[in-house]
């Protein structure tokens, strides 16, 4: 800065040209460690910084606070917090000891589970407050970015409008409003916090505890995603500058600087050996893409995303990696224009050493994510430049005002271009949050947006087949197999919908093409089982549940249907062990204990079932079948009067229960008690029943016929009574045709039928 601008600065320029100059003050470009501890804010200062964290979180709720009314998405949601049953289990110890010795949804990231654990204890599924926890951990990173950038480098107004630019570009939407992100806002928010520890550390005499305290704000960011193990190099780059520690960038590989970071070091080596190992399958194979496509896609990815910065258009949660689209013209252009900027860096980082230490944070913090180690089927994503381009705004921002340092204007008009960009940058940001407020939204925007996107065309077919709109998701699901034959999930959800659609043959033949380009996949195992089981094919469908559990043994409701089907077939001792595990994992689902109780009481398990039914409505106290099922199981102990109750109930819940009306005309009917007896009361209810079954049940019709005789109309009995028989004869049931035909004879001289009517099975 010239001394005569400094003269005007001195003599009193107005408040808003004061702040502009202090934008662009020029301080040392290299502090040394003393030199910035001796760094003192005057009063003013004091007020701009804080007036600084006041407008830093004022400009992030005006452009995410509108997620507060936003839904979950179905991308990741659903695996993290909406079907996830360790967080909706509650908060337990048990469970935070599990997350910190296991990998959840290809990752290990403790933390980043445990705060969504701590949202379901205080929002439960009210998604906007998911939202807001993601946008509040957002907004705390940047006011600590600014703080950190600040105490580093000594400017204010620079540190402040890259810690703006960070907090509102549009490339942090997704970021932001994806609850499933939460990985990446708490891991960035720690990633901060190690930078701050690291500069008192390096500012204060050297201590054990603050040292501790960057392994320790470091091991966090890795517990909440691991992609920030590049941090090491990060902290060997700002020695260089703005900290002053190395005298030259080869400097910063020297011993001291370098013995320093070992623990950091060895920690980044941990987390990655864990992440490689627990991505598992999620990994491509060089088969899917070799390595000169990955090496060619993460060059171009680095250039594509320095034009979205500048150009932030067309912007969607997923970019499909079509790798025989790659353009080689492109991919040379880019590799050519990443040596000029490197090459330009370097040469320039002796006078201005900000360029090189924010493109090397740049390229460095993007190397996890470049897909050289290739996730998934994306070619990039706006995620991965949550902290990278902290680099690039860096040096964008130093650079430009050294540059115009000498114009004699530049104060005011680089404040004001600062506040334009702010602002544009915003409004576009506010727009973008918009399209994420509902599945729906997203992906129809996401079609919109880009080009062959499967996945799009997969999960927006899922969310219509949720609506009951079954023929558009059907086109959908057809539209991301005509991308990529090979999309299991999209294989998988045709098949549902097809079964949706009663097209059930369809359905498993889509299911067993599915199980051909993934053999080991449980849910399509599942869902084919299911398939078979509604058409009879019971042999089948165990075999198939038997092979989900194999799979995935803690997948509670491949047991559960294990068990339905086992009990189906009358293995009822196995179907009752699979109920059981189920239950383990899965202790409050009512279905199941339901079910339980079913299969115990089929096994004369008297007291287990009673206790089983019992449980079932301590979680559900209005489900009509389990008050039947009570009832029965209570006949079965000879307690008529408790069966009644529970029948009643099941007829107050559902009055149109055929199970209750048969159950309850029955009992009404046949009971020994002549107190309970009611033969005018079993006639309405066996009416009822026989005309809610269409007249084609026999049961209903002998129950009927005991209702009629318990009235004393045996010619209506009889009547009755000869259809039910006609009916179970053509059905095959002999056993319900002799009791019939003994009812019959009883009818005929003109006695009811007492004691020995046998009730329907639940």
């Amino acid at each position: 800065m010239s001394r005569k601008s400094k003269k005007k600065g001195k003599n009193g320029i107005v408040a808003g040209q004061q702040a502009a100059d202090a934008f662009c003050q020029d301080y040392p470009r290299t502090l040394s460690a003393r030199e910035t501890q001796n760094l003192t804010s005057n009063s003013q200062d004091r007020w701009i910084i804080a007036g600084v964290c006041a407008l830093l979180p004022a400009i992030v709720w005006i452009v995410f606070g509108q997620t507060l009314h936003h839904e979950f998405i179905n991308l990741d949601d659903p695996v993290y917090v909406t079907e996830n049953a360790g967080v909706l289990n509650g908060f337990t110890f048990k469970r935070i000891a599990w997350l910190f010795t296991h990998a959840e949804a290809n990752f290990y990231h403790p933390l980043t589970m445990i705060s969504l654990m701590l949202d379901h204890e205080v929002f439960g599924l009210w998604a906007g407050g998911y939202h807001l926890t993601n946008v509040l951990l957002h907004c705390d990173s940047a006011i600590l970015l600014f703080l950190v950038l600040r105490r580093m480098t000594g400017s204010i107004w620079r540190s402040a409008f890259v810690a703006a630019i960070f907090a509102i570009h549009p490339l942090r939407v997704e970021t932001v409003v994806w609850v499933s992100e939460r990985k990446d806002v708490l891991s960035a928010l720690f990633f901060v916090l190690t930078l701050l520890a690291y500069a008192r550390y390096v500012r204060l005499p050297k201590s054990l505890v603050n040292y501790a305290m960057v392994l320790a704000a470091f091991a966090a960011s890795l517990m909440s995603k691991p992609t920030g193990v590049t941090l090491p190099f990060v902290l060997l780059l700002i020695d260089y500058w703005p900290l002053g520690r190395a005298r030259s960038l080869s400097d910063c590989i020297r011993w001291p600087l370098v013995q320093e970071k070992i623990p950091l070091i060895l920690l980044s080596f941990a987390f990655s050996v864990i992440t490689f190992r627990s991505q598992g399958k999620a990994v491509a194979t060089l088969d899917e893409f070799s390595i000169p496509v990955r090496i060619g896609n993460a060059v171009l990815s680095t250039m594509v995303y320095l034009r979205q910065m500048v150009w932030p258009t067309d912007l969607a949660p997923f970019y499909p990696f079509h790798a025989n689209l790659l353009s080689v013209g492109e991919i040379a252009f880019a590799a050519v224009a990443l040596v000029l900027l490197s090459t330009g860096a370097f040469l320039l980082s002796r006078e201005r050493p900000y360029l090189i230490v924010g493109w090397l944070w740049y390229l460095g913090m993007l190397v996890p994510m470049s897909g050289l180690v290739q996730i998934s089927t994306f070619a990039h994503a706006d995620r991965f430049t949550y902290l990278p381009q902290i680099g690039i705004y860096i040096l964008t921002t130093w650079g430009i005002v050294e540059m115009c340092a000498a114009w004699h204007r530049a104060r005011i008009v680089l404040a004001g271009a600062a506040a334009g960009a702010v602002l544009i940058l915003s409004v576009s940001a506010h727009r973008q949050t918009a399209l994420w407020q509902n599945s729906e939204a997203l992906w129809r925007h996401t079609l919109a947006s880009t080009s062959g996107n499967p996945l799009a065309h997969n999960n927006l077919g899922t969310l219509l087949l949720e609506k009951g709109q079954v023929d558009q998701a059907i086109i959908h699901f057809q539209k991301a197999l005509e991308i990529r034959a090979d999309y299991v999930e999209a294989q998988n959800n045709l098949g549902n919908a097809l079964l949706r659609n009663g097209r059930t043959e369809a359905a498993i033949e889509q299911y067993e093409r599915s199980l051909k380009t993934q053999p080991n996949s449980s849910g399509v195992y599942y869902n084919l089982g299911k398939a078979f089981l509604q058409i009879g094919r019971v042999d089948d469908a165990i075999s198939c549940f038997r092979q989900t559990v194999a799979i995935s043994p803690r997948f509670a409701d491949g047991h559960f249907n294990l068990g339905n089907a086992l009990f189906q077939a009358g293995h009822t001792t196995e179907g009752i062990a699979h109920y059981q595990e189920a239950l383990r994992l899965d202790p409050l689902n009512p279905e199941t204990h339901n079910n339980l109780g079913n299969a115990f009481l089929q096994a004369r398990r008297l007291d287990e079932a009673l206790a089983q039914y019992k449980k079932a409505l301590e979680i559900e106290p209005k489900s009509a079948d389990v008050h039947h099922n009570l009832g029965y199981a209570l006949e079965q102990d000879e307690r008529p009067y408790d069966a009644a109750a529970h029948y009643e109930t099941a007829l107050a819940i559902d009055g149109g229960n055929v199970s209750a009306l048969q159950s309850l005309a029955s009992l009404l009917a046949t009971c020994s008690e002549p107190g309970l007896r009611n033969g005018a009361k079993a006639v309405e209810l066996g009416q009822q029943a026989n005309r809610l079954t269409g007249g084609r049940s026999p049961m209903v019709g002998a129950i009927l016929a005991a209702a009629y005789a318990e009235s004393g109309r045996f010619p209506e009995a009889l009547k009755t009574a000869e259809y039910a028989l006609r009916l179970a004869d053509a059905a095959g049931d002999s056993g319900l045709a002799n009791l019939i035909q003994t009812q019959m004879r009883l009818y005929e001289l003109g006695t009811p039928f007492h004691r020995q009517a046998t009730p329907p099975n639940p």
